[in-house]
């Protein structure tokens, strides 16, 4: 007997099992139904995580792995070539007019081929045609010695002795410019500890110990306590501060690196935490009564007085998931309203009260669009679509802060600075790995603010360096835009 018929005999035998048979049943597509759509969120969820990368969300471009994405820039195509513009100044190698060495070529006799190499000895000198080769001299460590007389006073019959210069403190020790060099290399072109060593035993045969590497760079930092707070007041005063942290590994365990920065300065601090315990600590942020441009982290907002401005950059990347891998229209036209309010505003300044009103008008238009596909509060956190809702609450609620770089000109379209100045330590990271102790973190990040300060100011790092070491560090002048 087929299932149909079994059915039949139950309807005409027991109408009410075959009720019951049937609503269990529909209870049970209802039960699938529920699995199928939570099944079907999640992949969409996870298809979402697979699709994203450096250039569609906040992750960044070291996680994109070996299938990194061909680099797309939201800049227009223009007609110039690549290289260097006109104007640009180039860096050719040039003679200088007083060489240090001058190695003469005498001509002996004649190499023309006709006169069968007739002497030249007696002929005058009609031209001099020049060559310069830059090089470097011989590398070598130079010692001096130090000799303090002693003799015996005539009075008081005592052995006394004349002083050493207040530098020269211990029986043996490296000079200022050799410190710099140490300093130099580890901090600013971030060689590892041991591969430093191994080049001054190659360069001076001299072997370098990892403590001595440490050593000079704490000392270095003991000497820019000052820089520091001078720093600090510095970046409180100033109109515009670009904001950003990033994670760091400090004896094993995850801390933070954080930075507050302008196109002129540049602070690095290290803390334990993320949120407004570190920010307060460094005692900058409290302070500040300009702009404040971040990346919407919420501790941020905490700072009420300061104004806040967003990074317009993480909102393209946001919204240009939204566009290629939900196929939603609202975010790509939301995303080419921006770069066209952009560059609309760098080729004509900030806009006036009638130009901010029809812009505002229409950016929330654009999202009115969205807000019908995807409602306040929809969904669960779970679900794929709540993410796009919670990205249009933000867009929505803090408008003004979005749009914050049409009709104020100090304020900048991204928060690239902060992004660019974060990147250098996760380099140094990457080669050398996390910090052993938490002290040395620290004076990392105090050298690096210093270098990284001077670089901006146009500032030659060497010297820098080295009236760090001697203990006379530049102080920062309070400086919007770069050299």
């Amino acid at each position: 007997m087929t299932r149909r018929e079994e059915l039949l005999v139950l309807a005409r035998a027991n109408p009410e099992a075959l009720v019951d048979y049937v609503l269990a049943l529909e209870e049970r597509v209802r039960q699938l139904e529920a699995t199928v759509q939570r099944l079907e969120a999640r992949i969409q969820d996870l298809e979402g995580q697979l699709a994203k990368n450096s250039r569609n969300s906040g992750k960044p471009p070291g996680s994109d792995g070996l299938a990194k994405p061909s680099p797309q820039n939201l800049r227009p195509k223009t007609d110039r070539r690549p290289g260097g513009q006109p104007g640009h100044v180039g860096r050719t190698l040039q003679p200088v007019k007083k060489p240090d060495r001058v190695v003469t070529h005498r001509l002996e006799r004649c190499p023309c081929g006709q006169c069968r190499g007739v002497s030249l000895r007696g002929q005058p000198v009609q031209r001099w045609e020049r060559r310069q080769v830059f090089d470097l001299p011989p590398l070598r460590l130079e010692v001096t010695e130090h000799q303090a007389e002693t003799k015996r006073c005539p009075v008081s019959g005592r052995l006394v002795t004349a002083s050493f210069p207040p530098e020269v403190s211990a029986p043996v020790q490296y000079g200022p410019n050799f410190q710099t060099l140490t300093v130099y290399l580890s901090q600013q072109q971030l060689l590892p500890h041991d591969r430093l060593g191994q080049l001054c035993e190659d360069l001076f045969g001299q072997p370098l110990s990892t403590g001595t590497i440490m050593a000079n760079n704490l000392r270095v930092a003991g000497q820019l306590a000052g820089f520091e707070g001078a720093l600090v007041r510095r970046l409180r005063q100033a109109p515009v501060v670009h904001v950003d942290e990033s994670g760091l590994r400090v004896e094993g365990k995850l801390h933070w690196l954080h930075v507050a920065c302008t196109p002129g300065l540049t602070f690095y601090g290290v803390h334990a935490k993320r949120g407004t315990e570190a920010t307060d600590a460094f005692d900058i942020l409290p302070h500040c009564r300009g702009w404040l441009i971040h990346d919407h982290w919420s501790p941020y907002f905490t700072y009420d007085e300061a104004l806040h401005g967003l990074c317009n950059q993480h909102l393209l990347r946001e919204l240009k998931f939204v566009a290629e891998e939900v196929h939603e229209t609202w975010a790509a036209r939301l995303s080419q309203w921006l770069v066209r309010a952009y560059r609309r505003r760098q080729r004509c300044g900030e806009f006036s009260e009638r130009q901010f009103k029809r812009a505002l008008a229409r950016y929330r238009a654009i999202l009115q669009s969205g807000r019908r596909l995807h409602p306040r509060g929809q969904g669960t956190s779970a679900d794929p679509a709540r993410k796009i809702a919670n990205l249009l609450d933000r867009l929505q609620d803090f408008d003004l802060c979005v749009l914050a770089f049409l009709f104020d000109p100090d304020v900048p379209f991204t928060n690239n600075q902060a992004e660019q100045d974060i990147r250098m330590i996760k380099v140094r990271q990457k080669i050398s790995g996390g910090f052993r102790t938490l002290s040395g973190a620290r004076a990392f990040a105090r050298v690096r603010s210093y270098l990284s300060s001077c670089r901006k100011q146009g500032r030659n790092l060497w010297e820098a360096v080295r009236q760090a070491v001697i203990g006379q560090p530049f102080m920062p002048e309070l400086t919007t835009a770069g050299p």
